[in-house]
């Protein structure tokens, strides 16, 4: 079972990186592949909305989402990891995701409306931290991470969000919540084995 994870923080190491990596050692430990991107490090340019996908459901945009597009259709199951700022994603996963437009378009062509009722591809997950104790923090997050795995015919399955963590490593010091990242990959595992 191959399970890719989206590191989708600027900050190497960081609170959402860790939330991460627990999810992903969860996985691991009921015998997931594991595979992993860093959309901060890659050359992902902003969609430029041309409509070119609508027609064939392939991007024309060269850059390094050309080697990501299979490696997003070829997972199980995703787990996207993402701090917030200013109760958003930060620029470059949001980069990527806007670039599965044309994944979207493809399921569009390739799905009868029917057949888009169902997920066919996997099932999709989202580990988030911020620094705010606001109450509606991760409710963008959430609606972006839907309508992402939406996109890659997979359906979303849940959540860890962790809030009031902002300085570097704040996360270890919430090992309730790093127990939880661990159990969500290792029951997603279990789940899409089941």
């Amino acid at each position: 079972m191959k399970v890719l994870g989206i590191y989708g923080s600027p900050r190497k190491g960081g609170n959402s990186d860790l939330l991460l990596e627990e999810a992903l050692k969860g996985a691991q430990s009921q015998g997931a592949e594991i595979s992993t991107i860093r959309p901060f490090k890659m050359d992902i340019q902003a969609c430029s909305e041309c409509g070119s996908c609508d027609k064939t459901g392939i991007c024309i945009i060269k850059d390094d989402m050309q080697a990501l597009y299979p490696q997003l259709e070829e997972a199980d199951i995703i787990f996207m990891a993402t701090p917030m700022f200013f109760y958003g994603m930060p620029s470059s996963i949001k980069a990527l995701i806007d670039r599965c437009q044309a994944l979207w378009s493809k399921r569009m062509l390739t799905k009868s409306p029917d057949k888009r009722k169902s997920y066919d591809s996997g099932c999709g997950y989202m580990v988030a931290t911020g620094a705010t104790k606001g109450a509606n923090l991760f409710e963008g997050a959430h609606l972006v991470a839907k309508y992402f795995y939406d996109a890659l015919d997979m359906s979303y399955e849940g959540s860890v969000c962790v809030n009031k963590v902002e300085g570097k490593g704040d996360i270890k010091n919430k090992p309730e919540e790093l127990k939880a990242a661990f159990e969500l990959g290792s029951q997603a595992v279990l789940n899409k084995k089941g």
